[in-house]
C-alpha cells in the first residue's frame, strides 16, 4: 500500500507515493532522482545521507518518507544559491553556498562521497554559530566520517565559509 505525501524539496512541492517503510533516503535518490544524498552505512552513523529537515540536519538513512509529509527538505542540490546545479564551468562558482565554495577552495572532500552530508552538516552548523572555534567545528562534524581526508582541510573549509558568510553579510 502506498501513502502520497507531499514534501517541499529545494523549493519546489514535489507530491509522492511511497510505502509505509520507504526511507527518506530512498525516495530522494529513487521517488525524486535526487542522487545526490549518499547513503553510506544505513545505520546513521557515516552522515552521508544528511540532509535539512526545516532546516535541520537529520540522517535521511533512519527517516521514514512518511513520516515528514509535508515538511520542507533541502538537499545537497538545493544548497546552490539559485537552487540548482550549474554545469558550465563559468557560472557554477558563482551559483554554489559559501559552504560548496569552501569546500572547493580548500580541498575539503576526496572520493566525494561524504561530501553531500558535510555541506548539509555544515550549512546547519554556520546558520547557528557563524564564527565557530576549532573544537565547535569538530564538534559540529562530528557526526559526518571521511575515510579519505583526515578531516584537517574540512575544518579550514569550514572556517573558509564562515568568512565567505561574513563577507556576504
Amino acid at each position: 500500500m502506498e501513502h502520497e505525501i507531499t514534501l517541499v524539496v529545494n523549493g519546489t512541492a514535489r507530491r509522492v507515493g511511497v510505502p509505509a517503510r520507504r526511507l527518506l533516503s530512498d525516495c530522494l535518490r529513487h521517488d525524486l532522482g535526487l542522487t545526490g544524498t549518499h547513503v553510506g552505512c544505513e545505520h546513521g552513523v557515516c552522515g552521508c545521507c544528511t540532509v535539512l529537515l526545516d532546516g535541520e540536519p537529520i540522517r535521511s538513512c533512519l527517516t521514514f518518507a512518511v513520516s515528514v509529509d509535508g515538511a520542507e527538505i533541502t538537499t545537497v542540490e538545493g544548497l546552490a544559491r539559485d537552487g540548482s546545479t550549474a554545469t558550465e564551468p563559468a557560472s557554477r562558482s558563482e551559483a554554489m553556498s559559501a559552504v560548496q565554495r569552501a569546500f572547493a577552495e580548500c580541498h575539503g572532500l576526496q572520493c566525494g562521497f561524504c561530501t553531500p552530508g558535510f555541506l548539509c552538516t555544515v550549512t546547519a552548523l554556520l546558520r547557528d554559530n557563524p564564527a565557530p572555534t576549532d573544537e565547535e567545528v569538530l564538534e559540529g562534524i562530528s557526526g559526518n566520517l571521511c575515510r579519505c581526508t583526515g578531516y584537517q582541510n574540512i575544518v579550514k573549509a569550514v572556517h573558509r565559509a564562515a568568512e565567505l558568510l561574513a563577507e556576504e553579510a
